[in-house]
């Protein structure tokens, strides 16, 4: 039960409460199951307070400094927590549903078993909290550090996780059906039967993930960053897949063992201006819809011997290449790198009133090489993509295959 002086402290308002805890910086402050529904702490100093199965239904409490508080079972329903310092505070089983809790620091914070259901979690700091079986069903947590956190079993259905900060987060069992996770970081996530029908995972970085048992049905997928920060970005469009070209790209001994088997993997390489990426987007999504495989690579840093390696074992894989030769930059490398090795078609594009390059021509040497398609417009590079640019390629790999 609560201590009846503690009590009558904080009634006498926020400034004494403050002095008083001043002059008293160790003493065990004992809050517990009093009614403290629309209490105003706000930016009260000094935490380790015991408050548990307190009723602090709308209390303000924003900015309060509250580390290491103790909140089981509390009821902070709508609470105003934000800015508020609760490093270390543990609120298992505490319900705090529809309240604030923005920028709030909660650095690990104890969340096991909490209702979070509808709470303001953006830009919160939950670096290594544990939030164990913690329901954040329509949480709002875009741009929120959740990196190292304990989210096994949590229930994240519908909740925001833009461009959150999800390093080396644990999310084995947890439910994100429906959740949006747009510019998300889960390099080094644990994913194990994680839950994401219907999700969106577009822009998500996903090096170094573990998938496994996951569920995607109806996900989106596009744009996934297999590579670490300080590489060039290769993307892929789907999870399971990214961690499998990541292997390959890693692993000698599985490249070897895919070279025998027949690949829906097409490489599209091109410059990665916002003009150009609008259409190589636009032929991978075309690309999609007839079932293959694209992996588009954006090859920064010709000079690096680890990329040339990299952009050869992606043709190695690849059953053709498109090139867009229209704005060329890296691309004259890029086949020079992989024509002369690699016995993979490529098809070459370019918009009309451009030109090659000037060494082009002597890779039209090559048999695998086809005449660059020349296109109109991005709307009659779609419409003729078929038959203009896949079948020429697909009858080449027929072709190579047959001598």
């Amino acid at each position: 039960m609560a201590n009846p002086e503690h009590v009558a402290k904080l009634k006498e308002g926020i400034e004494a409460w403050n002095a008083w805890r001043d002059e008293n910086p160790n003493l065990k402050i004992d809050l517990s199951s009093v009614d403290l529904s629309f209490v105003n702490l706000h930016r009260s100093n000094r935490g380790r307070l015991d408050l548990c199965d307190a009723n602090l239904r709308q209390a303000d409490l924003h900015g309060a400094d509250l580390m290491g508080a103790m909140f089981w079972s509390a009821d902070l329903r709508k609470a105003n927590l934000q800015r508020a310092k609760l490093a270390e505070a543990s609120f298992r089983g505490a319900y705090l549903a529809g309240a604030n809790l923005r920028e709030a620091s909660l650095e690990v914070a104890w969340l096991e078993g909490a209702d979070l259901r509808d709470t303001d979690l953006s830009n919160a700091d939950l670096e290594r909290a544990h939030l164990y079986q913690a329901n954040l069903s329509g949480a709002y947590l875009a741009e929120a550090d959740l990196s190292w956190a304990n989210l096994i079993e949590a229930n994240l259905a519908k909740a925001n996780l833009a461009k959150a900060d999800l390093y080396g987060a644990i999310l084995h069992q947890a439910n994100l059906r429906e959740a949006t996770l747009r510019g998300a970081d889960l390099t080094g996530a644990g994913l194990i039967g994680t839950h994401f029908e219907a999700a969106d995972l577009t822009d998500c970085k996903v090096f170094g993930i573990s998938v496994w048992g996951t569920r995607l049905e109806g996900a989106i997928q596009s744009d996934l960053v297999i590579t670490p920060e300080n590489e060039s970005p290769i993307l892929v469009d789907n999870l399971e897949v990214a961690q499998f070209v990541f292997l390959l790209l890693n692993n000698e001994r599985i490249r070897h063992v895919i070279d025998t088997i027949t690949s829906k993997v097409v490489l599209i390489l091109g410059r990665f201006t916002t003009e150009r990426k609008q259409v190589l987007d636009a032929i991978r999504d075309e690309l999609r819809k007839r079932d293959y495989l694209p992996i588009l690579f954006d090859f920064q840093k010709p000079d690096s011997k680890s990329l040339t390696g990299t952009v050869q074992t992606l043709a190695n894989m690849a059953r053709f290449i498109i090139a867009d030769l229209t704005d060329p930059s890296c691309i004259p490398y890029e086949l020079a790198t992989v024509v002369p090795y690699t016995k993979v078609p490529v098809q070459t594009i370019i918009l009309d009133g451009k030109h090659e390059f000037a060494m082009f021509n002597d890779l039209l040497d090559y048999r695998w090489v086809l005449p660059p398609y020349r296109y109109q417009s991005e709307e009659t590079l779609l419409a003729s993509l078929n038959e203009r640019v896949i079948a020429p390629a697909e009858a080449k790999v027929i072709e190579l295959k047959q001598k």
